[in-house]
């Protein structure tokens, strides 16, 4: 389903040639500010972070 996904996100830009350009615009706008990266990771590593079971001294 991923892939199936993401090769139709790449068929809409590779048909309308603005969507790429305006893509790559935000994707820099994103990149340029390091607390929506960090925000970004860690969003991505939450799912795989280990949680204490109870509380420790």
């Amino acid at each position: 389903m991923k892939w199936i996904l993401f090769g139709a996100v790449l068929a809409v830009l590779l048909l309308f040639p603005q969507l790429l350009t305006l893509t790559v615009g935000v994707a820099a706008a994103v990149a340029a500010k390091p607390v929506a990266v960090a925000f970004a990771l860690g969003l991505v590593a939450r799912p795989y972070l280990r949680r204490p079971r109870r509380w420790t001294r």
